[in-house]
C-alpha cells in the first residue's frame, strides 16, 4: 500500500480520510460501511470506537483486512456457567 500522510475522521461528511502521498485522497464512508457489515448494535459500536478513537487501524481494517472476521470476534458473547 502506498505510504499515508494523515488518517483523520471528517466529522461533516462521516468518512475517514486518508492523504496518500502521491497526492490521493481516499475517503472511506463509514455510514455505509456500518450498514453493510453490522448485524448487531454490538458490532456497530465496534466499529464506531475504531472510527473516534483509532482512524488509522479503521481504515486498514476495511482496505486490507477482514473486517467481518474482526466483528464476529471482537463481538462474541461469552456462555456463563
Amino acid at each position: 500500500m502506498r505510504k499515508i500522510l494523515s488518517c483523520e475522521f471528517n466529522l461533516d461528511t462521516a468518512c475517514v480520510e486518508l492523504h496518500l502521498a502521491d497526492e490521493t485522497l481516499l475517503s472511506i464512508d463509514c455510514t455505509a460501511v456500518e450498514n453493510k457489515l453490522a448485524n448487531s448494535m454490538y458490532q456497530r459500536s465496534e466499529l464506531d470506537w475504531l472510527i473516534y478513537n483509532d482512524p488509522p487501524a479503521y481504515a486498514e481494517l476495511i482496505l486490507n483486512g477482514d473486517p467481518e472476521r474482526y466483528l464476529k470476534a471482537v463481538t462474541a458473547k461469552p456462555l456463563f456457567d
